[in-house]
């Protein structure tokens, strides 16, 4: 009897398992768990239902077409084959294709990117930028051969045919669309004063570019205002929740990115008449006032207006003279009383009455003999002059305070 290796063992399991066409060939669900996503790119998780559980590898090839993220829990359906890893000696499931169970990937991978954007904050209102009103340049990025071009164009043309318009032919749908879309995006920002991205309805496969997280990264770092115009009524794109308007179809685009000059003419119209009816108005007014000014003495007679004022002014000068002299008089009146009351009181009347003025030697007054002693020198001070005398003798009164 022959003794194997483990690892020859292990081959010729595998080569058993290999050569059945079942096994190379199987489709299957469960619920992943385990699930690693790998720095190679290769996908690493189990499989499981209520009975048992099974090993999973998708490698990074296979991985790279997935349109949306495998995470724990989820139920999907899993195409490849079956093999065994003759180092650990287990069998497992070598992944070709996957799909969520109950839905489509596409389905899923948008959902999860809404979710992932919106906790982000790119879908919030306070990023979004106010589309101008008259615009001179708007750049468009679309297709130019489908019908949203043409459709956007006509109406612009119609509706206001003074802005500038400029296209970006890029891709729509397909390989290399992301890509295109994000390279016109970029060309414009901060080229043009509204960007216009979009395409026609279709099937959520044809509308998957507008569905891309690069193109919805790029949409939301634009300085230039971009208005979303994918062709679907009910359904939003991710590009819809970025933007900053969304509307359903490129010709809706078209007829909110300008003005209608229609509108636009009868509105300048109605200044125009209102513009009119204020400066007429007050044209009216002011003749109206010259009319009155017209009117007025001042401007028809001159001369008699200026002599009722040199008549007024003379009245005032000579109430202002009258006046003035009456002060006068009244003031002198008061002069001379108060010169009498002054004069009545001057000592040089007391003198003249034969009274005198006594000064020690410093020229104090004094009115008492006990400042002085014999020898003092006394100056007198009389109605026509002064004495200079000597104390020769000092006689007190007999009571105390007597003069």
């Amino acid at each position: 009897m022959d003794v194997l290796t483990i690892t020859e063992l292990n081959l010729y399991i595998k080569g058993i398992v290999e050569r059945d066409a079942v096994l190379q060939n199987v489709t299957v669900k469960g619920e992943i768990s385990n699930f690693k996503h790998h720095s190679s790119g290769h996908l690493y998780l189990s499989l499981k239902d209520n009975g048992g559980v099974i090993r999973a590898v998708m490698f990074r090839f296979a991985a790279g077409k997935l349109r949306f993220r495998p995470e724990n829990g989820m139920q999907v359906v899993v195409s490849g084959k079956v093999s065994v890893y003759e180092r650990d000696g287990q069998y497992q499931i070598y992944i070709d294709e996957m799909m969520p169970d109950g839905v489509g990937a596409l389905y899923v991978a948008y959902e999860q990117l809404k979710a992932q954007l919106a906790e982000e904050g790119l879908f919030s209102e306070q990023y979004k930028k106010p589309i101008p009103k008259y615009p001179e340049t708007i750049g468009i990025v679309t297709s130019p051969t489908g019908a949203a071009i043409r459709d956007i164009l006509n109406i612009l043309k119609r509706r206001f045919p003074y802005t500038k318009v400029y296209l970006y032919p890029a891709l729509v749908q397909g390989e290399g669309a992301k890509e295109s879309i994000v390279r016109g995006l970029r060309f414009f920002d901060g080229k043009v004063d509204t960007v216009i991205t979009g395409r026609g309805g279709g099937s959520i496969e044809d509308l998957w570019a507008f569905n891309e997280e690069a193109v919805a990264r790029q949409i939301f770092a634009m300085k230039t205002p971009v208005i979303s115009a994918v062709g679907h009524e009910t359904d939003f794109t991710i590009a819809d929740f970025v933007a900053d308007k969304r509307v359903p179809t490129p010709s809706a685009a078209a007829e909110i990115a300008v003005p209608s000059g229609a509108d636009l003419q009868k509105f300048l119209k109605m200044v125009d008449g209102r513009l009119y009816t204020a400066l007429f108005g007050q044209l009216e007014r002011c003749q109206k006032n010259l009319q009155v000014l017209r009117e007025k003495e001042v401007l028809k007679n001159p001369l008699a207006v200026y002599n009722v004022k040199r008549m007024q002014i003379d009245s005032f000068s000579t109430q202002l003279e009258n006046s003035y002299t009456k002060k006068i008089h009244g003031a002198k009146e008061q002069f001379v009383k108060h010169v009498a009351k002054l004069d009545a009181l001057s000592p040089l009347k007391i003198l003249k009455r034969g009274y005198s003025v006594v000064e020690d030697d410093r020229g104090n007054p004094v009115s008492s003999v006990s400042v002085f002693d014999i020898g003092s020198r006394v100056y007198v001070t009389m109605a026509d002059g002064k004495l200079g005398c000597d104390v020769t003798e000092i006689t007190e009164s007999e009571k105390s305070g007597e003069v």
